[in-house]
C-alpha cells in the first residue's frame, strides 16, 4: 500500500548490526509517519479502560462514574490511563423520533452528556462504542451505517472523546468504505475524537487503516487464557511495519485481573503489549483490583516502552521452539528487548545483540524492567534463565 513501504523497509534496517542503520531507519520511520491519520491524536498507543471483558452489557453509569474514581484513586491516571470507554449496550434499542442515538434509559437515565462532565471533571475521558453495520454484535443497538454524519455529531455534542467502531451486521458490505464513511464524519463532527477500528482483521486493515483511524485491529476478540493471549501475539505480530505515531495495530485489550491466567502470565501479557505499541485498555474491575493485578498494571518502566516518543513497534526476533526474543528500537539509541519462555518447564534464552539491532562488540546495560535490577557491561549476547510462561524484559542501552 502507498506509504507503507517505508516501514517495511525500516524493520529490515532494524535487524541490520550497524548503528548507522538505526538511525537511517529513524529518518525513513519519521517520512512514513505523514500517512498517519490527522487528528493530532494517538501519538502513542491510547491508555485506559473498557468495560466489556469483565463486564460485557452488564453496565450501567454508576459502574462507569465508579471506574473514573477508581482510575483516579488507584493512581493509575497519572500513570497515563486516561479513557474510560463503555462498550456495547449503553444505548437504547431504537433510535429517538429525530434518529438520533439515545442511551438505555433504564441503565444510563442521566445521559451520556452527563456521565462525559462526570468523566471529565475527574481530569479523563469518555470513550464510546459504535458499529460500522446495520446493528451492534448484541444486537441491542442500532448500528450506524448510513447514519455517520448523524452519529458523530451526536457524540461530539455529548463530549466524547473515543469511538470504538465494530464491524457487526454488515451484511458483507466492505469494511473499507463504512470505515472510511465514519472517520470522515468524525473529522467533521467539531470536536477531536479518537477513532478505534474494531474490525477483527478481516480484512487486513493494517494495510488501510492507517489513514482513516487511529487504531485497528488485527485479530479477533482476545479470551482469557494463556492459549488465546500467545495466538493473539502472533497474528498481530506480522503487522509490526505499519504501527507508528497516529496509527497503532490493537490485539485487543488486556486480560490483565480477569482471573484466567496466572501472575506471571498477566506478565506476560503486558510486557508483550507494552513492547509492540498496543493499546493499553484496562479489562478487569480496577474497583476491586488485587495487588498483584495493581503491580502489573502499574509497572512504570513497562509502559514506558509502550509510551515511547519513537514509536516504534517491536516484534519477534528469535525463536527456538518455545523460547523466544522479542525486542524494538527505543528513543536515545536504546532497544527494548523481552526473553519469552512460551513453554511449560523452566528454560535458558540467549539474546543476541545481532537480533535486536546492535553490533555484536557493543556494551550496554541491560535493566530489568520487572526487578528493577540493571546487569552492567554486557557484550555480544544475554542470556538468562526464565519460568515457565514467564518473561523477562529489559531495556538494553549502549555505553
Amino acid at each position: 500500500m502507498a506509504g507503507k513501504a517505508p516501514f517495511c523497509v525500516f524493520f529490515f534496517l532494524l535487524l541490520s548490526t550497524s548503528a548507522a542503520a538505526i538511525r537511517t531507519a529513524r529518518s525513513v520511520e519519521a517520512v512514513a509517519r505523514r500517512a498517519a491519520l490527522e487528528n493530532g491524536l494517538g501519538q502513542t498507543p491510547q491508555m485506559g479502560w473498557n468495560s466489556w471483558n469483565h463486564f460485557h452489557c452488564k453496565i450501567n453509569e454508576e459502574i462507569i462514574r465508579e471506574i473514573a474514581d477508581a482510575m483516579v484513586d488507584t493512581g493509575l491516571a497519572k500513570l497515563g490511563y486516561q479513557y474510560i470507554n463503555i462498550d456495547d449496550c449503553w444505548a437504547a434499542y431504537d433510535r429517538d423520533s429525530q434518529g438520533n442515538l439515545a442511551s438505555n434509559t433504564s441503565t444510563f437515565p442521566s445521559g451520556i452528556a452527563a456521565l462525559a462532565d462526570y468523566v471529565h471533571g475527574k481530569g479523563l475521558k469518555l470513550g464510546i462504542y459504535g458499529d460500522a453495520g446495520l446493528r451492534t454484535c448484541s444486537k441491542l443497538m442500532p448500528g450506524s451505517l448510513g447514519y455517520e454524519d448523524q452519529d458523530a455529531k451526536t457524540f461530539a455534542s455529548w463530549g466524547v472523546d473515543y469511538l470504538k467502531y465494530d464491524n457487526c451486521n454488515n451484511h458483507g458490505m466492505s469494511p473499507q468504505p463504512r470505515y472510511n464513511a465514519m472517520s470522515n464524519a468524525l473529522l467533521n463532527s467539531g470536536r477531536n475524537i479518537f477513532f478505534s477500528l474494531c474490525e477483527w482483521g478481516v480484512d487486513d486493515p493494517a494495510t488501510w487503516a492507517g489513514g482513516i483511524g487511529n487504531s485497528w485491529r488485527t485479530t479477533g476478540d482476545i479470551k482469557d487464557t494463556w492459549a488465546s493471549m500467545t495466538t493473539i501475539a502472533d497474528k498481530n505480530d506480522k503487522w509490526a511495519s505499519y504501527a507508528g505515531p497516529g496509527g497503532w495495530n490493537d490485539p485487543d485489550m488486556l486480560e490483565v485481573g480477569n482471573g484466567g491466567m496466572t501472575t506471571e502470565e498477566y506478565r506476560s501479557h503486558f510486557s508483550i503489549w507494552a513492547l509492540v505499541k498496543a493499546p493499553l485498555l484496562i479489562g478487569c474491575d480496577i474497583r476491586s483490583m488485587s495487588n498483584e493485578t495493581k503491580e502489573v498494571l502499574s509497572n512504570q518502566n513497562v509502559i514506558a516502552v509502550n509510551q515511547d516518543e519513537l514509536g516504534v513497534q517491536g516484534h519477534k526476533v528469535q525463536q527456538d521452539g518455545d523460547q523466544e526474543v522479542w525486542a524494538g528500537p527505543l528513543s536515545g539509541g536504546r532497544v527494548a528487548m523481552i526473553l519469552w519462555n512460551r513453554g511449560s518447564t523452566e528454560a535458558s534464552i540467549t539474546a543476541a545483540w545481532s537480533s535486536i539491532g546492535l553490533n555484536a562488540s557493543t556494551v550496554a546495560d541491560a535493566h530489568d524492567l520487572w526487578t528493577d535490577e540493571v546487569i552492567a557491561s554486557v557484550q555480544g549476547e544475554l542470556k538468562e534463565t526464565v519460568d515457565s510462561h514467564a518473561c523477562k524484559m529489559y531495556v538494553v542501552t549502549p555505553k
